[in-house]
């Protein structure tokens, strides 16, 4: 086994594809540079660190599957009067996380976001005539 297949295998056994791509131009850099086993490694890691966080959140949204990608930027706050766009933008820094502080969120009652978009169509259907008539009238989820 030559030492290219060899170090193939490794880097798909600890699955660092970024490493492994990085790695001729990385080790060609290392050898003119003449750095350290230490430095070549730093360089070498922090390659894949960085691509696994670049990716990882993107691989987490697309897990969840979320019907549509929305950001606060896109947030029309003009149809919202009662929304205060500053106060909504300066949560979205998400301070509040590296402070370890609350914030409690508090609106009208309603199908909220919980509730899919099926379960709030409902179609009713006046069933045949030769039903009882405890079934009088069925409601059926679009």
């Amino acid at each position: 086994m030559t030492k290219t297949a060899e170090l193939d295998y490794l880097f798909r056994a600890l699955k660092a594809p970024a490493a492994a791509r990085a790695l001729p131009k990385l080790a060609e850099r290392a050898r003119q540079e003449e750095w350290s086993y230490e430095r070549f490694t730093e360089l070498l890691l922090q390659t894949e660190v960085a691509s696994r966080d670049a990716h990882g959140g993107e691989a987490r949204i697309k897990q969840a599957r979320f019907p549509a990608r929305k950001t606060l930027e896109e947030f029309d706050f003009s149809f919202q009067r009662s929304v205060q766009k500053t106060l909504v933008l300066h949560l979205g820094q998400l301070d509040f996380l590296t402070a370890k502080d609350n914030v409690v969120l508090l609106g009208p009652p309603g199908p909220g976001s919980h509730c899919p978009p099926r379960l709030t169509r409902l179609q009713t259907v006046q069933p045949p005539a030769a039903k009882p008539r405890s079934e009088a009238l069925s409601v059926f989820l679009a």
